[in-house]
Order: C-alpha cells, then sequence, then structure tokens
C-alpha cells in the first residue's frame, strides 16, 4: 500500500477508504488496506464483496503484484547491507541470518533499531524481529506483542548468563521489543521459544488458511493450546504437510528450516591497487588504461554490455572520488569506453593519496555477440549512441536529451523529454495506429471555426489573424478523456486532418459536445501541422 501511495495515491484524498485488490478463486481479494479503510472494516484477505457489504464506500484498485514482487527484490538486495545472507520470504518479508554480524552494528538491538529506521528512511512501515529460529522470527515479527521484554529476565535465561554462555540482552542498549533470547544451551531454548510463542494466535506458525479454520473449530486457538495436545491423535487429523505440528516443531528448533538465501551477483569491477599512496594526478588515466581491458574482459565472460560506468579512487584518508560516465547502449568496446572516461579520469582528484582505483560497471545489460554488417561499416544507430556519449560525458547528462513516448493517449501527454541515457523504462512501445501530425504545438491553440451544423465538419477557421479556407477534411478520430486524471469535467474530443486551399495541412479538434452538460459551447483548438 506505501508503494501505491508513492506512485498513485496522490491524486486521491489521504483519508479516502482505498483497497488494493488481486484475482482470487472465487472474485476478487483485498490484498491491501489504507488506514481509512482498515477503521471502515476492511482487511487484507477478505472478499471485496463482503468488505463492501460492511462498508459500501471502498474504493477498488487493482494492485501491482509484479511490482511488489520485484521491489521486495530490490529491498532483498539492499538489506545486504546487514547480513550477506537474505532471503525474500514471502510477498512481503525478507528473512537473513545475522549470526556473527550484529556486533558489527552495536547488538542485536541497536541492529533491529536500525533495521527499522533505515526502512522508515525509505518511506517504508517495517517490523523487524531477531529469535533463535527463522519461525519464531517470522511468528513474532507479524503477531508478536510490542513488549516480550519480560522473557529476557526468566530463570534459564539468568543461569546461562551466570555460566558465561552469550544471551541476546547482554547489551548496554534497551532490548527490542521483538527481539528473542537466549543462544545457550538447546533445551533452555526451546523452552524461551515456546513460552514466548504460546500466547499468539495459531496463524503466526505459517500454515495455510484450512488449516487454521480446521484448527479454530477445535478450540486451538493459540500456539500454547496447540503445544499441549497429544501428537498422535492430532497428526490422524492433518496430512505431513499440512500437519501444524511440524511447523511447530521448526518454530521451536526441533526440526530444521534452511535458508536459502537469493544469489545477489555483484557488478562487474576491476581494481588496480598501489604498493605506496600516490598523489600524482596522472594517476587515474593511467590507472584507467589498465582498468578498461580487465573490465571489457568479465563483461565478455558474462555477456554483458555496460551502460553506466563508475571510476572510483580509494583515498588513504578513507574517502573516496567518484566520476561516472554513461552509454546509449551496452558496450565492451575498449576504444570507446577509453575514449569516454579519458578526460573524465584527469579529472580523478587524489587527495592526499590513492591506495587504489577501481572501475566498476553498476548498470549493465545483456549484450551478444552480433554479425558484422558485409560492408564493413559500423552500423548507424552505433554510431549516432556513441556520438551521444560523447557530447553526454562533455555537457552533462540533463543537457542530453530525447522524445519519450508515454503510456497515454492524448497527444500533449504521450511524448515528452528525458535525458537521452536514460534506460526508457516505462516507455510506450506500442505504435500509433492513426496517422500523427510530424509538428505537434506545445499546447493546443485555440482557433475559431465556421461549420454548416453544430456537429457537421468544419468550413473554415482563422489561426493567427489568417483565414484558412478548408479544402479537405477527414475525420473525426475520437479521443476519450482520461478523467483518472483529470480534476475538472473532462470533455471528449474529435479530431480532423484538414487541408486548406494553398495545401497546407493542419490536426485541429473540437473539445466537447453540444448539450453534454460538461461546459458550454463546443471549444476548437489547432493541435499540430503536417509536413
Amino acid at each position: 500500500m506505501e508503494r501505491w501511495q508513492k506512485l498513485g495515491g496522490a491524486s486521491h484524498p489521504v483519508d479516502a477508504p482505498i483497497v488494493l485488490t488481486r484475482e482470487g478463486s472465487h472474485g476478487l481479494l483485498i490484498h491491501a488496506v489504507t488506514r481509512a479503510a482498515a477503521q471502515a472494516g476492511a482487511r487484507a484477505g477478505q472478499r471485496l464483496t463482503d468488505a463492501r457489504a460492511v462498508a459500501p464506500s471502498l474504493i477498488a484498485i487493482p494492485a501491482d503484484l509484479s511490482g511488489d514482487r520485484a521491489l521486495v527484490e530490490r529491498l532483498g538486495r539492499w538489506a545486504g547491507r546487514w547480513s550477506p545472507l537474505v532471503e525474500v520470504d514471502g510477498a512481503d518479508g525478507l528473512r537473513f541470518d545475522a549470526t556473527g554480524a550484529a556486533h558489527l552494528f552495536g547488538g542485536e538491538a541497536k541492529m533491529l533499531f536500525e533495521i527499522e529506521a533505515k526502512f522508515s528512511d525509505l518511506g517504508l512501515t517495517a517490523r523487524a524481529a531477531m529469535a533463535p529460529t527463522p519461525g519464531a522470527a517470522w511468528a513474532l515479527a507479524r503477531y508478536g506483542p510490542d513488549d516480550i521484554r519480560a522473557s529476557f529476565d526468566s530463570p534459564s535465561l539468568r543461569r546461562s548468563r551466570e555460566g558465561g554462555e552469550r544471551s541476546h540482552s547482554t547489551h548496554s542498549s534497551p532490548p527490542h521489543p521483538r527481539m528473542l533470547g537466549p543462544t545457550g544451551r538447546r533445551r533452555a531454548v526451546q523452552g524461551e521459544i515456546a513460552r514466548v510463542l504460546a500466547p499468539l494466535p495459531i496463524e503466526a506458525l505459517r500454515i495455510g488458511p484450512e488449516v487454521v479454520r480446521t484448527l479454530q473449530r477445535l478450540g486451538l486457538k493459540t500456539i500454547g493450546m496447540l503445544a499441549g495436545i497429544e501428537r498422535r491423535s492430532l497428526a490422524r487429523r492433518f496430512r505431513d504437510k499440512d500437519n501444524p505440528l511440524d511447523a511447530l516443531d521448526k518454530a521451536l528448533g526441533k526440526a530444521s528450516e534452511p535458508l536459502t538465501p537469493t544469489r545477489v551477483l555483484s557488478p562487474p569491477r576491476a581494481l588496480a591497487r598501489f604498493k605506496e599512496p600516490v598523489t600524482d594526478p596522472a594517476a587515474g588515466p593511467q590507472a584507467l588504461r589498465r582498468l578498461v581491458p580487465e573490465l571489457a574482459r568479465e563483461l565478455e565472460d558474462r555477456r554483458l554490455g555496460a551502460r553506466r560506468l563508475a571510476l572510483i579512487a580509494y583515498r588513504v584518508d578513507g574517502s573516496i572520488h567518484r566520476i561516472e560516465a554513461a552509454t546509449a547502449f551496452p558496450t565492451r568496446e575498449i576504444p570507446h569506453l577509453n575514449r569516454l572516461l579519458g578526460e573524465k579520469a584527469e579529472a580523478l582528484d587524489p587527495g592526499y593519496g590513492v591506495d587504489a582505483v577501481a572501475l566498476v560497471a553498476p548498470w549493465t545489460e545483456r549484450l551478444d555477440a552480433a554479425q558484422d554488417a558485409l560492408d564493413g561499416k559500423v552500423p548507424q544507430a552505433v554510431e549516432v549512441g556513441r556520438l551521444v556519449d560523447r557530447i553526454t560525458a562533455k555537457l552533462g547528462d540533463d543537457a542530453v536529451t530525447r522524445p519519450h513516448r508515454a503510456s497515454s493517449h492524448l497527444p500533449e501527454r504521450s511524448a515528452s523529454w528525458r535525458p537521452a541515457l536514460d534506460d526508457g523504462a516505462g516507455e510506450d512501445k506500442a505504435p500509433v495506429q492513426a496517422p500523427r501530425p510530424q509538428r505537434l504545438l506545445d499546447r493546443p491553440e485555440a482557433i475559431g471555426v465556421l461549420y454548416a451544423t453544430p456537429e457537421g465538419l468544419p468550413r473554415r477557421f482563422v489561426w493567427r489573424r489568417a483565414v484558412h479556407d478548408i479544402r479537405k477534411v477527414e475525420g473525426p478520430e475520437r479521443i476519450a478523456p482520461e478523467w483518472w486524471r483529470e480534476f475538472r469535467p473532462a470533455r471528449l474530443r474529435d479530431y480532423y486532418r484538414v487541408e486548406d486551399q494553398a495545401g497546407r495541412r493542419y490536426w485541429i479538434f473540437r473539445e466537447g459536445l453540444h448539450g453534454d452538460g460538461r461546459g458550454g459551447d463546443p471549444a476548437w483548438y489547432i493541435h499540430g501541422l503536417f509536413a
């Protein structure tokens, strides 16, 4: 929901009861809710029809599940700052092994507080938890209370501290409300986990909704109630894969639950180290001539081409100096990369001395071998791309732009300008079927039109004090308004391609219809000129 509010929620009031929906086996299901929708009675996983029976004012918007998944995967790579073993856990969770890493952040509690703070800086709400088992951490993060500090004063935990065993509470900062210890003897750990998880609802075991409903019908609503049931009698009611006792064993640590981290390949990189700190400004260009061939070989091994390059100087005082360059097309050609970064490398500031220089390609794209032209010449598109790269390197990314096709059927919104080296994400590749003028005005200009009937074809129009008698006319092409973007009553448009007596051709349109109830008389505009 927070991702949707960032991307498209600005057009809706903050207190609007909005729900995001997804397809279910028996109709639409609610995927996420705003605070106003939750107060109205809607909840995630509920059928939309049932929610609207309680709150008819709900506004349903389709959820972007693939976009949400991509966001979680990007956050999983970003969370590698806390642990090298990070796994995407479901549709909205991350799980990682913090063994041997928590002390780098001042202890387990400080690590959890930092995780929540960093996600908050991104504008995302996160509930972090830490426990000796993945199942217990999952349960505490989603269903745990805000304060479980009583578990840190248990007799078994005190005995483990007296025996010299490490505990999660042995740090100066206050314990995190969803941090569970100790990490001492195995039986003591299982007892502490069982005691803390006992009051949590049965859903905290990560079992299916059918199993949850069956257990609730049997009166087993908490994990503590389930743990007190004789195992053999309960196992007969469930198949092996749906047995809730298996999930309980994993949460308590009696059964293993391995973590499968997401494999994250580091970006292609070439590094040059110096035996002694170098203060010569020529160190950058000299290192570049050595690094470019190494990076090109690594790109070729991975069958990749660089779209963005970064030359980084690591100084003796711990600071870095970074210069970047981008390309219009993926490339690993050594002469082109040398020419692109050569002038910028001269501006690399060594400061008090440089220990090492690295050349990194943080943005790459697939680049397979291609057949050369029969005449031996470089394709024109490649030449244009190299020219754009050199001009952008000299003038800056924002100084060189290219037209961009957007996802809108309104002409003034269907094209814009963007930096020439952008990746083109979100561009609509589908061609427009109807003919369009070669020159489109930035804004439609009002014209005076003479026509025989209110809904008839135009006969004459006046534009910029010049009268144009229409000899030929083609149309109309009707374009409906984008009502989801308009803040006023929007009117449809009827576009005409016209030619005057001198042979000049124009693209004009009538906005609105007589009697449509959305304003007065229709207005006429000119929007483009044909060649």
